[in-house]
């Protein structure tokens, strides 16, 4: 384990992320890269931070080379979501990739996703779905028939995300070895906070609405000091992302277009356009354009992403599978000749890889679009241009 990579959002950067880098530093990781969700995360929202602040604080607290995962593929599904990053970090030369789960065992993960890539579940998945069961409860009992115990596995969060990242790993034979790391101190997105080795954790969704509830000071017990005075120099600035502002700007461009416009983003489908245009229409916030959007059918994640698709229209159709290129967003200065060796273009340059080839070049356009969509939706509106303008982080 020489040159470990993490798949992280940083939404913000915490304490339980700090130990992470300390515990991979002490199992011997001699160089540590993040592929870090920029300008969209996971959840099909924007981050609470700007990229900057956001890289500042992971290389602050250990990290040595941060680089983006572009918003198409920050915004989308776990599967998706897992195989760009392993990707990244492949081309980048990683040889293990670390990841928190609830269950820190390899094997079991590694044997769960076998169990997803087995070319007999889709005809179980099938049979689930005829039954009327949502997609995940349909896949996890049919990877159950397949692997004794795999459906305890899907039961929980950070577990779903370390199968997928396993999964990644033997689907494209990227020669990674899995590192399941064991979460610590605070439940995924839970309200509960805890501790370890002597430091308070909360997860980055009560510290996320800590902040906004309360400002920044209110969370300084769950941030590192370094990161603390990042986040507090954003909050100043302006950078700190406006929750009413988000709402506004996302029912604002929905409600410019019609359902055939709608029909063309990624992911639509079954009349969907049909039920979010009007859903935009009488909402009168995001929490109650998610209510009215919900189905039995579709999970509220799948929805969340949906939306901010249709947003930042991406298209259902002409987007690589993987992100072409490697846009580093910030590094120790020492690791900056890794990129020599990426399998695939590398650069602090956004519109120098963009320039590299015509599928980075719709990659790098969708990811910009993106990065104004949440400088606007900041408590100070930033200028557009920032995913090409905004200067490496290096330290």
């Amino acid at each position: 384990m020489n040159f470990v990579g993490i798949i992280a959002e940083y939404n913000p950067f915490h304490n339980g992320h700090a130990l992470q880098l300390q515990m991979l530093r002490r199992r011997g990781a001699g160089t540590i890269a993040v592929c870090m969700s920029t300008g969209a995360v996971q959840r099909g929202s924007i981050p609470v931070f700007p990229e900057p602040v956001r890289v500042r604080a992971a290389l602050d607290a250990g990290a040595d080379l941060v680089v983006a995962l572009p918003v198409p593929y920050a915004n989308a599904s776990a599967e998706q979501f897992a195989a760009a990053g392993v990707h990244l970090l492949a081309a980048l030369g990683c040889d293990t990739l670390a990841f928190g789960a609830e269950t820190p065992d390899t094997a079991a993960l590694t044997a769960a996703a076998r169990a997803l890539l087995d070319p007999a579940l889709p005809a179980g998945l099938r049979v689930g779905m005829e039954e009327g069961l949502p997609f995940a409860a349909a896949r996890s009992r049919a990877a159950e028939a397949l692997c004794p115990g795999a459906a305890a596995l899907l039961e929980q969060p950070n577990n779903i995300l370390a199968v997928e990242y396993c999964k990644a790993i033997l689907k494209s034979g990227a020669s990674i070895d899995p590192l399941p790391l064991p979460r610590l101190g605070a439940d995924h997105d839970g309200s509960r906070t805890g501790r370890a080795e002597g430091v308070a954790l909360a997860s980055a969704t009560l510290v996320r609405q800590t902040v906004w509830r309360s400002g920044v000071s209110a969370a300084a017990p769950w941030i590192p000091v370094d990161a603390l005075e990042q986040y507090r120099l954003a909050e100043g600035t302006g950078q700190l992302t406006d929750p009413q502002k988000l709402s506004t700007a996302v029912l604002a461009r929905l409600r410019g277009k019609s359902p055939s416009q709608l029909a063309n983003i990624r992911g639509m489908g079954e009349g969907l356009e049909y039920r979010l245009a009007a859903a935009a229409g009488s909402a009168g916030d995001l929490p109650d354009l998610y209510e009215r959007l919900k189905t039995k059918r579709y999970p509220t994640a799948r929805l969340r992403r949906l939306v901010l698709d249709a947003v930042l229209e991406i298209p259902s159709g002409g987007l690589p599978s993987l992100p072409p290129y490697l846009h580093v967003l910030g590094a120790r200065r020492g690791a900056m000749g890794l990129l020599k060796n990426a399998a695939i273009p590398a650069s602090t340059s956004l519109a120098g890889l963009a320039r590299s080839s015509g599928q980075a070049a719709i990659v790098a356009e969708l990811h910009s679009r993106a990065v104004d969509f949440s400088s606007l939706c900041c408590a100070k509106t930033q200028p557009v241009g920032l995913a090409y303008t905004a200067p490496v982080v290096l330290l």
